[in-house]
């Protein structure tokens, strides 16, 4: 008998001669893996290489909300603005390629990425449209990749435009920029006050087009929310139109943009001639109890199944720490989701799932890959059953601000948390 050492003790490779049909049953699993990728349980024949993407948890994106929800905003900042569809960070978690294609045929007019590679993907996805990088490229190569792959960049200082203008200078051929100008943030974007010198020195460099000009709101969803204009986006607004004012002196015609998705629903003096919407465009407003006539619709839901029902007495701790024991006779459900797809740690026993339209509440501490719900008032759940945890099941609707509430996060941290081993089932 062939042995092996695991652990050291010696442990018989060879399976127990009173199991002879698991000898002939692994024998054909193993052929029918390696030739057919294949197997046929039940009369149901399954590829065994490209599993149900719903078989364990998923993020489930509705195309058609996305694409409904860039109409409306196009429809609510008029034909004179263009809309950009900002699809960083993964679409926020929907997924970039799925959401742009929607926002496109909804009436968005071009697209904004966080970085490089980001702009990659969706021209390697066969998207033709203008795509602004929104983060600043600060090397050779990476300035040059994007003037390969017929992106935007964004410039901050002279330094960046120098080598886009030699980029273009050895391939013969026009850099289109876009210049950012720090208005009240103090992240990226010159100094408004040196916009006018650096446009100048920017005006020397023949294979450079300077297209468009913008900067960004610090605080125009606090505005939203109180639903006023505080004086500091007041303030911004001003030093962004004194910077275009010095620029209409010069003659200079640029795209201009401030906007935000707070912004946009803020104030129409903050559209200029586009708008950048994010947030907006997967149907949440920026504001928590924001009131608005426009009918935005969530377009993501996260799903998963039950993986086992276990019943268990009063006083039994449940998952690490035992945080949450049992106050009476109970029935729990285990559901295969974790804090590495994304649900966050800090909502341990705050959340609750729905089934069939029913709040189950769960328990104990979320673990990587598992959590716990009490389904003791709904003891009809079986293994296999489909919860939700963010979106809409029946007359329940599970916001990410719901999650915001009881974690101190924000929607757009909630959205882009979700890892990439949940897949994307496109509705």
């Amino acid at each position: 008998m062939q042995a092996s050492y695991l652990s050291g003790m010696l442990v018989p490779l060879e399976p127990c001669c009173s199991f002879p049909y698991y000898i002939d049953y692994m024998s054909s699993m193993s052929k029918i893996n390696k030739r057919e990728r294949s197997f046929t349980f039940g009369g149901i024949t399954k590829n065994v290489l490209n599993p149900d993407p719903r078989s364990r948890a998923w993020v489930e994106v509705d195309s058609k909300v996305i694409e409904n929800n860039s109409r409306v905003l196009k429809n609510f900042i008029g034909t004179d603005c263009l809309l950009m569809a900002v699809v960083k960070a993964d679409g926020y978690g929907h997924g970039a390629e799925t959401v742009a294609k929607a926002a496109l045929i909804g009436g968005a007019d071009c697209l904004g990425v966080a970085t490089l590679e980001e702009g990659i993907q969706l021209r390697n996805a066969g998207l033709k449209c203008h795509i602004l990088i929104l983060g600043n490229l600060i090397n050779a190569e990476e300035l040059y990749a994007s003037f390969c792959w017929d992106l935007i960049p964004t410039i901050s200082g002279i330094r960046e435009a120098i080598i886009c203008n030699n980029i273009a200078e050895n391939n013969h051929k026009k850099f289109v920029i876009h210049l950012k100008v720090d208005t009240g943030m103090a992240r990226l974007g010159c100094d408004c006050n040196q916009v006018e010198e650096l446009i100048t020195k920017i005006d020397c460099l023949e294979n450079i087009s300077l297209e468009g000009i913008y900067s960004h709101l610090a605080i125009a969803d606090k505005d939203l929310e109180n639903n006023t204009q505080t004086s500091f986006t007041q303030i911004q607004l001003n030093r962004f139109e004194k910077v275009l004012k010095d620029l209409g002196k010069r003659n200079k015609i640029l795209c201009r943009h401030l906007a935000n998705s707070a912004g946009t629903l803020l104030d129409s003096r903050l559209h200029f001639d586009m708008v950048r919407v994010g947030l907006s465009l997967y149907g949440y407003f920026p504001a928590n109890d924001f009131e608005s006539d426009l009918k935005l619709n969530p377009a993501l839901k996260v799903k998963a199944r039950v993986t086992l029902v276990r019943d268990v007495e009063k006083g039994i701790g449940v998952g690490y720490g035992h945080i949450f024991k049992t106050q009476r006779k109970s029935k729990l459900a285990v559901v295969a989701i974790g804090y590495a797809d994304g649900v966050s740690r800090t909502l341990s026993g705050k959340i609750s799932a729905s089934i069939d339209g029913v709040l189950v509440p769960q328990v104990g501490a979320i673990a990587m890959d598992q959590m716990v719900f009490d389904i003791t008032d709904k003891p009809d759940i079986k293994t296999g059953q489909v919860l939700t945890l963010l979106g809409t099941d029946g007359e329940i609707c599970i916001s990410p601000q719901n999650w915001c509430d009881l974690s101190g996060s924000i929607p757009w941290e909630v959205l882009c948390s979700f890892r990439n081993r949940l897949p994307r089932v496109v509705a």
